[in-house]
């Protein structure tokens, strides 16, 4: 089937100006090279003769010469020879010298030449074009040439400045018209693709939806958090409706110099005109979408000048049918209202990040063209990447691959991607980092803590992985996730995170009698959930009332006014006391699991002590045969390629009785 719209041809590029350029150079080569022919080419020999040895000279070469020139001055005679060899002599006699003896020995009474050569005689005083104003004009003529050439130059200079002056004007969206990116490349966002499978069919069909006089929204907005997959959504709509697509990101638009802004609005959408039905996306609108008149120092101009030609443009006076507008943002509070009024952005679609089954299908996208081993499960990886993005994914799978690169391994195994993933979350290994004995079992005896609370609070969430192999700021962490997928929070919940935040500290107070600084994120996470649970969320004593809401002004500065707080300085005191009760009765409740399993504990923390990295599955073995018989696994010796293997340190005799 034919396309109606047919795709614009691109502009061909200027040709350039080679010739053009080269000519004067070409030109001066050429009189040099003239110039080196006759001085050292065009004979072969040169010779000057003295006055008292001419005569001698010539009679000597009298059956040599070709042609002899005599040109008579006033005062002198020069004689200019040119011999059957090409040889050419030269001399400059008296003027009495060549009347009274060379004369009479060249031509006889009447004139009549006594040789058998050529003789030409030239009267230096006769006027010619070349001894008179010749040489004059052809400096004249090589002087117009130069300058000409000269003013083209600057010419050109001028109006490429003027140019380009007028092109700051224009605008900077990129068009691409045979856009490679359809559904098929999005995964992890079907609800989103289905929305946007309206846009495509009108796109394809826009005499389906105008025979009803329906109109499709002349913006989408899609709004998520960083990496789901907004820029690659809007892609993929103009790959599937075959239209062209403009893109270009809000920073684009804002330059210093007021208006510029505007201007490169009215062409883009002067441009989009001449090839609707088209898509124009705009990538991170919030830079210049912002809400207008707002900060410390008033608005800015250009950047309002900007959004007021967008907001024209969209739904002004102009029409500009067959011309949908996509943009992404993740800062759609910050948004001017106008911009997201009906007849402009009037339809948003929430990317957000993807569910289990989204996730498998994202790491099944991203793993075409690399080599995965057969063993590999999605699906249960993807279990253990609650809250990865798209983007997140991705990075996991090329870090896995090259893991398996430096790993010489033939191809991308689970050992890989579980690395891969430990890289995301906490960053690389610090293999390098020396740890004493007493350090890694307190580190080793804390994640055992927070592992014992997860396998057995009832609310807690599932225990993935524990490690105590220092990465980041961290000396070890424990990877728990949910079973399923949560859009909503219990207090219990809440509660048992926070008892699993303090179950860290609590397992050092138990087996060490101390604490160590190691706690510190964990504090600072627990008492944040249960400051949430009081006044936000409603979950304490004080009841159902918010007593803060979250109000951080980005245009402000978030520490300025962080949040808003609806209370006088007794109920400041009422909140403080339901704060510290939740988090003592998370800790007493952290102390009570740990004592009641507290052979579990020292189990999992011995274990950890020899193999450093424990899975879930090794874990249910673990507690279910209170050992592990399987070989420990081997490290990828591409996490850090210089290290040398790091000599075992023997635990102290003492150092168990002294800690229990």
């Amino acid at each position: 089937m034919s396309n109606p719209n047919p795709r614009p041809t691109p502009r061909s590029a200027p040709p350039r100006r080679s010739l053009r350029t080269l000519l004067p150079y070409l030109l001066l080569f050429a009189v040099i090279g003239v110039v080196i022919w006759l001085a050292f080419f065009s004979g072969q020999g040169h010779d000057t003769v003295i006055q008292s040895g001419l005569v001698a000279y010539l009679q000597e070469h009298a059956g040599e010469f070709d042609t002899v020139k005599i040109v008579t001055t006033e005062t002198t005679t020069k004689i200019t020879g040119y011999l059957k060899d090409k040889t050419i002599f030269t001399a400059v006699v008296d003027r009495t010298f060549y009347e009274t003896i060379l004369q009479p020995t060249l031509f006889a009474a009447d004139g009549t030449p006594l040789v058998a050569y050529e003789i030409e005689i030239i009267n230096a005083y006769q006027r010619t074009f070349w001894n008179t104003f010749g040489p004059s004009l052809l400096y004249l003529v090589f002087f117009v040439i130069a300058m000409v050439f000269l003013y083209s130059r600057m010419a050109g200079a001028v109006s490429s400045s003027n140019t380009k002056a007028m092109e700051f004007n224009r605008s900077r969206a990129r068009l691409e018209t045979k856009v490679k990116t359809t559904f098929d490349d999005v995964a992890g966002a079907d609800a989103e693709k289905q929305e946007m499978m309206e846009i495509v069919d009108y796109l394809r069909n826009p005499k389906k939806y105008t025979k009803f006089g329906a109109k499709l929204p002349k913006g989408v907005l899609l709004v998520g958090p960083p990496g789901t997959g907004k820029t690659l959504l809007g892609k993929a709509v103009a790959g599937e409706a075959n239209v062209p697509f403009y893109s270009i990101s809000g920073s684009d638009f804002v330059e210093m110099f007021v208006g510029v802004g505007a201007g490169r609005v009215r062409d883009m959408f002067q441009q989009a005109k001449k090839t609707a039905p088209c898509l124009i996306f705009i990538d991170e609108l919030d830079a210049v979408g912002r809400q207008r008149g707002a900060g410390l120092g008033g608005g800015n101009d250009e950047r309002e000048q900007t959004l007021n030609q967008l907001l024209i443009e969209m739904d002004g006076f102009s029409d500009n049918s067959g011309i949908i507008v996509l943009a992404a943002t993740n800062r759609d509070d910050v948004l001017d209202p106008a911009l997201l009024r009906a007849g402009r952005f009037d339809r948003k679609i929430t990317v957000s990040l993807p569910d289990r089954a989204g996730r498998t299908a994202i790491f099944k996208v991203h793993a075409r063209g690399k080599i995965i081993d057969d063993e590999v499960d999605f699906d249960a990886i993807s279990r253990r990447t609650v809250g990865f993005s798209g983007a997140d994914i991705e990075s996991v799978l090329n870090d896995a691959a090259i893991l398996a690169i430096r790993d010489n391994s033939d191809n991308v195994k689970l050992r890989h991607i579980d690395e891969a993933i430990d890289r995301r979350i906490a960053g690389p290994a610090r293999t390098t980092r020396q740890l004493n004995e007493h350090e890694r079992k307190v580190i080793a005896y804390h994640e055992a803590g927070h592992a014992v609370i997860g396998l057995k609070h009832p609310y807690s969430d599932k225990v993935q992985k524990i490690t105590i192999i220092p990465r980041g700021q961290t000396g070890g962490h424990v990877l728990m996730t949910p079973e399923e997928d949560r859009f909503l929070l219990t207090k219990n919940q809440l509660f048992a995170r926070i008892v699993g935040y303090l179950g860290g500290r609590t397992s050092e107070e138990v087996f060490f009698d101390d604490v160590s600084t190691g706690a510190q994120n964990d504090i600072e996470v627990a008492t944040r959930i249960a400051r949430l649970m009081v006044t936000e969320f409603g979950m304490s004593d004080l009841g159902p009332i918010q007593y803060e809401r979250d109000t951080g002004s980005v245009f402000l500065g978030r520490d300025y006014t962080s949040s808003q707080k609806n209370f006088s300085q007794q109920v400041a005191l009422e909140i403080d006391k339901a704060v510290r009760k939740i988090i003592e009765q998370a800790h007493d409740k952290a102390r009570e699991i740990i004592e009641e399993n507290r052979e579990d504990v020292i189990l999992i923390a011995e274990t950890l002590l020899d193999r450093e990295t424990i899975t879930a599955e090794q874990i249910d073995r673990l507690l279910k045969d209170r050992k592990l018989d399987e070989p420990k696994q081997a490290a990828i010796a591409s996490v850090v390629l210089t290290e040398k293997p790091k000599e075992e340190v023997k635990p102290k005799p003492e150092a168990e009785d002294d800690n229990k």
